[in-house]
């Protein structure tokens, strides 16, 4: 089995379904335990905080560079000492593997 950490997210078509629960916590169970899954399985979150806003802005600014190179992008709210992200794919109306790959590269930085 290839580690999430090691794949790259793939272009998601329309056509293409959303992950059923059963492989959303699969691919869960490779994340850090702070992410959520959301109750409609419609997309994960984290909630992360920092010492301060220097730290938060680093952090923020490191995740703008890996969503841009795996060309999937989160969304997210920014404060002095936290930032919360949520993944979802769009163009699947829900939850795909990049999702999960994004995550887990996130979860390299904290």
């Amino acid at each position: 089995m290839t580690l999430l950490i090691d794949k790259h997210c793939q272009e998601k078509t329309q056509s293409e379904a959303p992950l059923n629960a059963e492989d959303c916590n699969k691919y869960l169970k490779q994340l850090n335990a702070d992410w959520s899954i959301t109750a409609d399985n419609n997309s994960i979150n984290r909630d992360i905080k920092f010492k301060n806003f220097y730290r938060t802005m680093a952090f923020v600014n490191t995740l703008a560079y890996i969503a841009h190179q795996e060309n999937h992008h989160p969304d997210f709210s920014v404060s002095y000492n936290r930032c919360v992200i949520t993944f979802s794919t769009h163009s699947v109306g829900g939850l795909s593997e990049n999702d999960f790959i994004c995550a887990a590269k996130i979860d390299q930085l904290v």
